[in-house]
């Protein structure tokens, strides 16, 4: 099964971010991007790719210790930016101010999971890469006919949503979009919420 350890925000702050969102895609080649499902929205700290189901409950046991040695943060949804032309994205606060206080609780967090993952045995693809706080808004369709995203972080800079309280993370099992449907999205399902200092 394809796994990945995230922090999920409150439906307000997804609904904030939602409206910001709504604006984004009234804007010129808009329709040029293929656009994340506001219902799957989360922030990814590990993606572990495909981890056996043996596996399942030495990580989740190792996932609910490595939460527990950490407490809940304040953070928010702020800003945006983008992976090249690829992949835009919205921030969260202390990313985009520079003083990087809730971004480096969450890359704490983020690194925990991931060695708790490495000690369950779970040999994951993004091992090595840098944690980078963001939630997915968009990518591009095809490598033909590339959409400019700077119009869009640029439209982004100003979002600051509602602080709110990271209290968990959760293991979640991605499902692939259907195949052959247009506009087919892939599909979440939370297997398991480790809570943060408990």
């Amino acid at each position: 099964m394809r796994l990945f350890v995230a922090v999920m925000p409150p439906r307000a702050a997804l609904a904030e971010l939602g409206e910001a969102v709504a604006a984004l895609r009234a804007l010129p080649d808009a329709d040029g991007l293929r656009w994340t499902d506001p219902a799957g929205w989360h922030i990814t700290l590990a993606f572990l790719g495909e981890v056996g189901e043996d596996l399942l409950p030495a990580l989740a046991e190792r996932l609910d210790r490595a939460a527990r040695r950490h407490q809940p943060y304040r953070t928010g949804l702020a800003g945006g930016g983008r992976f090249g032309d690829r992949t835009l994205w919205a921030g969260l606060d202390g990313q985009q101010s520079g003083d990087g206080r809730e971004g480096l609780e969450m890359a704490r967090v983020a690194e925990a999971a991931q060695a708790a993952a490495r000690r369950a045995g779970v040999h994951y693809e993004d091992e090595h890469s840098r944690f980078h706080a963001h939630l997915t808004l968009a990518r591009q369709r095809g490598h033909r006919g590339r959409v400019g995203l700077r119009p869009f972080t640029d439209a982004l800079a100003a979002f600051r949503g509602t602080s709110w309280e990271a209290d968990s993370v959760a293991l979640v099992r991605s499902h692939p979009p259907a195949p052959g449907v247009p506009g087919a999205q892939p599909r979440y399902e939370r297997l398991r919420t480790c809570p943060l200092g408990h």
